[in-house]
């Protein structure tokens, strides 16, 4: 699966960002997480295509919101009140199988897309 994203880039504390991705086949599964400059891999949201299960991580929670467009295969990642410490690359992540915070559980991963947060 090819993922597309875009979406990043430099705004300021409290604003709002929006990501989006484009997978080229349908999956059971997208979701994003983010990398932080020497640090591992951080789960942000997932969603499954049917049902609508969705999660998000605890630093997230209550400001992100992830949702989907069928018709274009997309994920989106609505980013609101925005911190410094969102600064991050963004991956955009597919699976076979449904949502999971582990990142070894997504085997399609986007090239990223960097999204800088400043005071």
């Amino acid at each position: 699966v090819q993922l597309q994203a875009s979406g990043g880039g430099l705004v300021q504390a409290g604003d709002s960002l929006r990501l989006s991705c484009a997978a080229s086949e349908p999956t059971v599964s997208m979701g994003w997480f983010r990398r932080k400059t020497g640090s591992e891999p951080e789960f942000v949201a997932g969603v499954n295509w049917q049902g609508g299960s969705e999660g998000y991580g605890d630093n997230v929670k209550g400001r992100f919101a992830i949702s989907l467009d069928n018709a274009k295969n997309t994920v989106y990642l609505q980013m609101n009140s925005l911190k410094t410490e969102d600064t991050a690359v963004y991956y955009c992540v597919a699976s076979n199988s449904g949502w999971s915070i582990l990142p070894h559980s997504f085997n399609s991963w986007g090239r990223g897309t960097q999204v800088t947060v400043s005071s």
